[in-house]
C-alpha cells in the first residue's frame, strides 16, 4: 500500500468522505474506488431512495430529477449510518445530504454513529461538459434504467443543485471541509487529486 494511502487510512480510521458534484461528475465512480481503497463502505443516497420502491412519493419525486424533503430523507437515508455492519469502518457518501440546512442534521448523524465528516469532495464539472456527458451515456447505455436520466429531469437536477445543494458546498467550505476537485479529468487522474488534498488534510 502506498505511503500516502497508509497516512491517509490512519487519519480517517472510522470517518466519513461526503462526495458532492453535479449529475454526471463521477461522484459513485469516485466513490467506489476510495470505498475499496480506504477498506470502507459506499453509501449512496440516491441508491438507497431509488430502492425503496414502497414509497411512490420518493420515486415520483426523483423521476423528475428532484431531492426529496429532508423530513424522509431523515427518516429513509440516516439510519443507514448507525447499521452495525458499519461499525469501525469509513464511510464514504455520495451526495448525503443535499439540501440547504441538512448540513447539520448529517454533521450530527455522523458523529454519533462513530463516522464523523473529516472531508467533502465536490467534483467540479461546467453544465456544458455534463450535457455532453449525458449524450455520451445514452450511446453507451452504461448507467442501467434510471428514470431521472431524461433530458427534461437532467434539467430539473442542474436546477436543483444550484438552488438547494450549491449553499451546502459553502456551508462545508466555510467549515474548512471542502476540497475541490477538477472532475473533468481522466478518472485515474481525479483519484490521484483527491488522494494528495487528503494526504494534505491527514498531515496538517
Amino acid at each position: 500500500m502506498d505511503d500516502n494511502v497508509k497516512t491517509i487510512k490512519k487519519w480517517l480510521d472510522s470517518g466519513s468522505i461526503n462526495i458532492f458534484g453535479l449529475p454526471f461528475s463521477g461522484k459513485d465512480t469516485q466513490g467506489n474506488i476510495l470505498a475499496e481503497t480506504f477498506d470502507g463502505v459506499m453509501i449512496s443516497s440516491g441508491d438507497i431512495l431509488r430502492h425503496d420502491h414502497g414509497n411512490k412519493q420518493i420515486q415520483e419525486i426523483m423521476a423528475e430529477g428532484g431531492i426529496i424533503p429532508s423530513e424522509l430523507f431523515e427518516q429513509i437515508v440516516l439510519p443507514y449510518l448507525s447499521r452495525k455492519e458499519l461499525m469501525g469502518r469509513p464511510l464514504i457518501l455520495s451526495s448525503v445530504g443535499r439540501s440547504e440546512g441538512e448540513e447539520p442534521i448529517i454533521m450530527h448523524a455522523t458523529e454519533n454513529s462513530g463516522h464523523p465528516i473529516k472531508a467533502v469532495i465536490i467534483l467540479n464539472l461546467s453544465e456544458e461538459d455534463v450535457w455532453s456527458r449525458f449524450d455520451e451515456a445514452k450511446l453507451e447505455h452504461d448507467r442501467g434504467e434510471r428514470l431521472d436520466d431524461k433530458a427534461e429531469a437532467l434539467k430539473h437536477r442542474l436546477e436543483e443543485f444550484q438552488n438547494k445543494t450549491l449553499p451546502v458546498i459553502r456551508f462545508y467550505r466555510q467549515h474548512r471541509l471542502l476540497i475541490e476537485i477538477d472532475g473533468t479529468l481522466p478518472k485515474e487522474d481525479v483519484t490521484q487529486q483527491i488522494i494528495d488534498k487528503l494526504y494534505e488534510l491527514a498531515t496538517e
